[in-house]
């Protein structure tokens, strides 16, 4: 009786992890110039680019303010609330 072997194949891919949004949310406590501020501190952008988001968070009740890598996605999700704004993180689509 003839043996048999089996023969294992592996096939590796590298998949580019997708970009992440950091989201501010409209919330009824903090005011739009103090937004503003923070925004401006955390993302390095200028008064009017900051401006823009903050009334888009304003009008809209939220405003995607940086996409990226996951951990940089993180670390700014985290300086955001230590400012106390409320934030949230999801997959950019």
């Amino acid at each position: 009786m003839a043996g048999t072997d089996t023969l294992t194949r592996t096939d590796e891919t590298t998949a580019l992890d997708v970009p992440w949004s950091v989201i501010v949310h409209d919330d009824p406590v903090n005011l739009m110039g103090y937004v503003t501020l923070v925004i401006m501190k955390i993302f390095g952008y200028d008064e009017k680019k900051a401006a823009i988001l903050m009334m888009q968070v304003h009008r809209q009740g939220r405003s995607i303010v940086w996409s990226g890598g996951r951990e940089k996605a993180e670390f700014y999700t985290q300086q955001l609330q230590a400012h106390q704004l409320k934030t949230s993180l999801e997959k950019a689509s």
